[in-house]
């Protein structure tokens, strides 16, 4: 393998990689707002 395959390649997997991972958090975060709903109206107090 020559020096611009390994480099396309070290930049392919990089970038898909890092797609992966942010496509990860944002299914996380989607959960985690399903799980834990924000209220619309602030508590009131007393």
């Amino acid at each position: 393998m020559d020096t611009w395959t390994f480099g396309w390649t070290v930049a392919l997997i990089g970038m898909g990689g890092t797609m992966l991972v942010l496509w990860i958090l944002s299914l996380l975060i989607l959960l985690l707002k399903k799980l834990f709903p924000q209220n619309a109206q602030p508590a009131e107090r007393s």
